[in-house]
């Protein structure tokens, strides 16, 4: 990911993230996707009521899908309103589907998605990220280190 493209999602109103993620998995490799939805969805989105906890990625029969995604129902959606967990359809090259394929096939790697934001068009779009689940020493090692930064950042404003 380039620098321009970090920029705009730090810069988009919307930021759904998967906090669990970083602590249960390694990051192997990220994409970012587009995601299929219905009108009553993007305006839930927009608004920031969906969540990505317990969220997954499968592929079936050439496409992904994401599983477990809550998007709140539309306040003001009358009965064209949309299922709260559904599945919905991400979009991605073939070439970037097959190498995810590829690697899910082994054993201990997985899709998740880690965050949903809005780009500068107006279009929602999903981070995914390709990863291998951490054993329970290496969450103790990510909760080590998350402190000593918290530390180190105390001691510099207690310096300045």
């Amino acid at each position: 990911m380039n620098k321009e493209q970090e920029l705009l999602r730090k810069k988009s109103p919307v930021q759904i993230k998967n906090k669990k993620a970083a602590f249960e998995y390694f990051f192997i490799e990220e994409f970012t996707a587009g995601i299929v939805l219905t009108g009553t969805e993007i305006k839930s989105i927009r608004l920031g009521k969906a969540s990505l906890v317990d969220t997954y990625c499968t592929i079936i029969q050439g496409e992904i899908w994401v599983k477990g995604m809550s998007i709140s129902p539309y306040f003001y959606g009358s009965y064209n309103n949309h299922e709260m967990k559904r599945d919905r359809k991400l979009l991605l090259t073939r070439r970037e589907i097959a190498r995810l394929e590829s690697a899910t096939k082994q054993t201990g790697y997985t899709i998740v998605p880690t965050l949903v934001f809005i780009d500068e068009n107006g279009r929602a779009k999903m981070d995914l990220a390709l990863c291998k689940g951490k054993k329970a020493y290496d969450k103790r090692q990510t909760l080590k280190e998350k402190e000593d930064r918290r530390e180190m950042d105390r001691a510099m404003k207690d310096y300045q």
